[in-house]
């Protein structure tokens, strides 16, 4: 059982719970100790667990992820006015091979998702997304995955997977369960053009970071599509990290990484919520642990709606154009925006009804002033290939 790999949460974080206010998360969350052993699962909407492999990262770590240091910021602060029930199931030690490890990782995400409860991956390195892209093998067909990152982490094909080209093995690797893969924050200079004509070939999403940063809600839609979240921490400034090495002076800011979180929290589809590649500073460990505050914020006011013509919650909109007839749904509740694509098969989108691209009320407008959305062609065109 994979399970009994997870080393409990450490003796230091424990003491430290102790002295934290009733209010605190340290106080609410569930824990895997030594004493106890592991929480109980029922009624766990979210398990929290950390991943101490980092041979495959693309510069070597010199010192291991000090998760210790992530969890106590984390426990330290204010549970919301929310209706999780959170666990921290501790860490997984790097095996005897790299490969041991993602069987690990993969085993244990696949159990939580068998039990409908959202894993928090904190991982050293973000080649960690492969084993919990392997873990939704059994449960989903087709999945979305969307990373925030400033590399699309394209490697040669007979490259070693690394934490820098482990999206070529997603993309390669048997069974191929991959349906969609969204990049947000991306940064021109980091990214060979070939890498970025690959992106359009595939009819794949990529948002620059100037995008993104001068409209914060593009995101939203993007992640309403996805299954899969995996968040490398060098998109983010090296400013807001603490470190002078191995980040980057441009990228998100604190705010705006929180922001894309929350709306990953706040999408009815995301399963699995992974953040990697963050640095030892007491800056570092803060950012991360608000980043899972706000994830598990929009967890907790998560709405699951889909649209209908039928349904009075929706409003429907149609927009000739000179090519297409562009069918549109608008939450009463939530304000969000849909737009119908024929061409996307009900399987891909897990419905058996109208198949629906999440978009925005720009793509809207867009669209009355005869101005087909990117979006929209993109996944009309992948429908076909």
């Amino acid at each position: 059982m994979a399970f009994d790999f997870l080393i409990p949460v450490s003796e230091k974080v424990l003491a430290f719970s102790e002295f934290l206010p009733p209010q605190s998360l340290g106080k609410n969350t569930f824990k895997h100790t030594e004493k106890k052993g592991l929480p109980v699962f029922a009624n766990a909407t979210v398990a929290i667990f950390g991943v101490l492999e980092s041979r495959n990262a693309f510069e070597k770590k010199p010192e291991k992820l000090d998760i210790d240091a992530i969890r106590i910021q984390l426990y330290r602060l204010m549970m919301g006015n929310w209706n999780s029930n959170i666990i921290d199931i501790g860490d997984v030690a790097p095996g005897e091979t790299v490969e041991d490890t993602y069987f690990v990782v993969r085993e244990i995400v696949a159990g939580l998702l068998e039990e409908n409860i959202v894993p928090i991956v904190i991982g050293a390195t973000q080649d960690i997304t492969f084993a919990t892209y392997r873990a939704f093998d059994a449960i989903k067909e087709m999945i979305n995955v969307v990373n925030i990152d400033s590399r699309f982490d394209f490697g040669e094909d007979d490259e070693l997977i690394s934490s820098e080209s482990y999206m070529s093995r997603i993309i390669t690797d048997k069974p191929n369960n991959l349906h969609n893969f969204s990049n947000l924050g991306y940064q021109s200079y980091f990214n060979a053009q070939e890498e970025i004509d690959l992106m359009e070939r595939l009819f794949f999403d990529a948002y620059r970071l100037g995008e993104i940063t001068n409209d914060i809600t593009l995101a939203e839609p993007v992640l309403r599509n996805a299954h899969l979240v995996s968040l490398d921490m060098r998109a983010v400034r090296a400013s807001e990290m603490g470190v002078t090495t191995d980040f980057s002076p441009n990228g998100f800011d604190g705010r705006e990484i929180c922001a894309i979180a929350r709306y990953a929290g706040i999408s009815d589809k995301v399963a699995v919520f992974g953040i990697y590649e963050m640095a030892n500073t007491s800056l570092s460990a803060q950012l991360v642990a608000q980043i899972i505050w706000y994830f598990i914020e929009g967890l907790s006011f998560r709405v699951k709606e889909f649209p209908t013509a039928n349904d009075e919650d929706f409003t429907k909109f149609t927009v000739p154009t000179d090519t297409e007839e562009l069918i549109f749904f608008k939450s009463h509740l939530t304000q969000r925006w849909w737009v119908e694509v024929p061409s996307i098969l009900p399987e891909h989108t897990k419905t058996n009804s109208i198949a629906l691209l999440p978009c925005t009320q720009q793509d809207y407008l867009d669209a009355c002033n005869q101005n087909i959305p990117e979006r929209w062609l993109k996944a009309y065109k992948k429908g076909f290939n």
